[in-house]
């Protein structure tokens, strides 16, 4: 019994550490970029790169923005997997300090899991 009870409790944990990724939300992630990202990263607004087609691209090497990367992002060497986006986009100067983002990040993790999930979408 105490064996089934354990395996009940890990199995719980998992879940609820698991959810807000597994429950994330493309089309709600569109909406935390339009409020949060747009304004600099929408494909023409020239302020910073564009993020489509980020998620799978080295870092610091969006061509249209090739001259304006920080010597930061351009050494950060990375790959942007959903993985790294996430630890960027919550705490930018943190994940790559001396970027030039002047973002503070985002901190509720369930719009980060949207947002993440959105960019994924973008090609």
């Amino acid at each position: 019994m105490a064996g089934i009870l354990k395996t009940l409790i890990i199995g719980a944990a998992a879940l609820a550490l698991a959810g807000p990724a597994m429950a994330a939300d493309p089309a709600a992630g569109a909406k935390v970029f339009k409020s949060q990202c747009a304004l600099c990263h929408a494909p023409g607004a020239g302020v910073g790169p564009s993020l489509n087609g980020v998620v799978g691209r080295k870092a610091g090497t969006q061509s249209a923005f090739a001259s304006r990367y920080s010597p930061a992002m351009k050494a950060y060497g990375k790959v942007w997997t959903s993985a790294n986006l996430d630890a960027y986009l919550a705490n930018p100067a943190k994940a790559v300090p001396g970027n030039k983002m002047p973002f503070p990040g985002l901190h509720d993790a369930t719009q980060l899991a949207n947002l993440v999930a959105f960019l994924a979408t973008q090609h």
